[in-house]
């Protein structure tokens, strides 16, 4: 055994690991990224869900921007007041008021409500059945395909296909908005939590043509126009939609509605 090619071996590894070390060390001296510490005390209050309902990518994105001050310390949708507070507390300022949201589907043509115009055995996704004749075999061309993309998309198990037609739980909803993204036919809105009132329709058909096609469908008669005392109904395109910053929960415009469109 040659030893003096054993020592040589051992020195040369020896060097390289030597060479590598000093070099990594001061790499990481050289490229150091310095860490906002606010930045860091906001992400570690943050929920850690990573949905995208902030409008920034994830959590870390969003504990940055706050962090710059390019977003609002109550920007985070899933914590809601609580975690807002918190992060007012890093940041040194005044949460704000924040209002709670939550997911709300328009539309109520369930399976009783609404017939079938054909069998459809095709793809059980409801941006593909968006496609097929008369958008979908239910009656109503405007409501709930009833296949699921929502729940899919739904990171908190707040809403279900429920007889046909997509329903939000207001207990477990976020308000990220995932499912509002995910609906194809852009059925579903954030509303505040304590909304007194919706319209759950959102066909702009006629009214002849929407009766034909839903038992419940709002038919833009404009009765609750006429009752709503603080203006808050508006009906364009033969379509209701309530204001939620001028509701006063009254509950006249849904009495009044004579297809109970309004829930």
């Amino acid at each position: 055994m040659n030893i003096s090619a054993i020592l040589t071996a051992v020195a040369v590894v020896g060097g390289v690991g030597l060479f590598l070390g000093i070099f990594l060390g001061i790499a990481s001296i050289v490229f150091k990224v310095e860490v906002d510490e606010k930045e860091e005390a906001v992400l570690g209050v943050l929920p850690g869900n990573n949905c995208g309902g902030c409008g920034y990518p994830g959590c870390s994105g969003l504990a940055a921007a706050i962090a710059k001050g390019e977003a609002p310390v109550n920007a985070c949708p899933v914590g809601g007041e609580t975690v807002g507070k918190k992060v007012a507390a890093i940041m040194g300022v005044e949460a704000g008021e924040s209002v709670r949201m939550t997911a709300f589907v328009k539309c109520a043509g369930d399976c009783e409500k609404t017939t079938q115009i054909y069998e459809y055995t095709g793809v059980e996704d409801c941006g593909m059945v968006r496609y097929v004749p008369d958008g979908g075999a239910k009656s109503c061309d405007h409501g709930c395909l009833g296949y699921g993309n929502c729940v899919k998309a739904c990171p908190f198990d707040a809403i279900h296909i429920i007889n046909g037609i997509a329903k939000a739980d207001k207990e477990k909803c976020k308000a990220c908005g995932k499912c509002v993204a995910a609906c194809p036919k852009q059925l579903i809105e954030l509303i505040p939590y304590d909304a007194k009132a919706a319209v759950a329709c959102s066909s702009r058909d006629k009214g002849p043509v929407t009766m034909k096609a839903c038992q419940t469908g709002c038919i833009g008669c404009s009765l609750c126009v006429k009752v709503c005392p603080s203006g808050a109904v508006t009906v364009t395109d033969f379509h209701a939609h309530i204001d939620q910053s001028k509701c006063t929960g009254c509950g006249a415009c849904k009495e009044k509605c004579p297809k109970k469109a309004i829930v």
